[in-house]
């Protein structure tokens, strides 16, 4: 068993955008600026926007971070998207979700402008990702599609059960994996699906993304298979010193023995998501055509 090092991998891409910021820098080129809009006080939004303020310092970025209480009005928050659509010096900036009940995601999802749409969400980027064409891709799946290239993972005419169907995990995913490059073929299973434990054990590949703790066991898992789990649900742990811990979708220590490849939780998907942003940034600012 291998395991997949998404903190070591997101660490060496890391290096490469530093190395291409500086050499952009050098030539008096303009630095990437990444923007972040908070709303509100949830903590696992404070302490992922923070991760991401960290790694613009780490990659030489600028970046800044937009505040507002959880009671802002929706026309206030598209007022402010619609600024930073139109500061020149903001290459890509992203609204973290989730939002207020009182706030229509989608809405402020299309509102952003898909050239700084760096998160990858707005339906142009979609749109442009499912035919093919150059775009901002969704971070959470690109993370994943460079992992499993890295590791030189074989996806050409291997079976890829996707577990879950959600628009910032699960379909992309499917159709990055279907795509040329990868070659897969993927079946994307859900809480309707009918048989999923056979479904899972004849995949050679399972990217578990369902927010269900411990779903995938050992018996539906089969021999050599690579497993991605971007689950991330806190659960209670009384032995941790602030009283939880992280739980993927994956019973680890029983599945990890049966595969060739398997990502942790932590330290699998979730840097692979933060380094995926500083990369659509990157290439918001070099002007790409998208």
């Amino acid at each position: 068993m291998l395991l997949i090092d998404g903190k070591k991998i997101a660490a060496e891409i890391k290096a490469e955008i530093a190395a291409q910021t500086a050499a952009i820098a050098a030539k008096g080129g303009k630095v990437p600026h990444l923007a972040a809009v908070l709303v509100g006080h949830d903590g696992g939004s404070e302490t992922y926007v923070a991760h991401k303020i960290k790694d613009c310092a780490e990659v030489g970025f600028r970046s800044s971070l937009v505040r507002f209480d959880d009671d802002v009005s929706e026309e206030r928050l598209l007022a402010e998207v619609a600024r930073l659509n139109d500061d020149s010096d903001v290459d890509g900036f992203i609204v973290q979700l989730p939002l207020p009940e009182h706030i229509s995601e989608q809405k402020v999802i299309a509102a952003i402008n898909p050239r700084k749409d760096v998160d990858g969400f707005h339906p142009e980027n979609i749109g442009r990702m499912v035919a093919g064409l150059p775009a901002f891709l969704p971070a959470t799946p690109y993370g994943i599609t460079e992992l499993i290239r890295r590791y030189r993972i074989p996806t050409a005419g291997r079976s890829c059960v996707v577990l879950g169907r959600s628009n910032i995990v699960g379909r992309p995913v499917s159709i990055l994996m279907s795509q040329k490059e990868m070659n897969a073929t993927v079946t994307v299973a859900h809480s309707r699906t009918k048989d999923i434990e056979q479904l899972c054990k004849s995949a050679d590949i399972i990217i578990a993304a369902l927010g269900h703790p411990g779903f995938v066991r050992a018996n539906m898992v089969k021999d050599g298979a690579a497993i991605i789990d971007v689950g991330t649900t806190r659960v209670a742990d009384p032995a941790a010193k602030n009283g939880w811990r992280l739980k993927g979708d994956v019973d680890f220590d029983a599945v990890a023995p049966k595969c060739a490849w398997i990502t942790p939780v932590p330290g699998g998907v979730g840097p692979m998501t933060r380094v995926a942003l500083l990369k659509n940034t990157l290439l918001a600012v070099s002007k790409n055509e998208i």
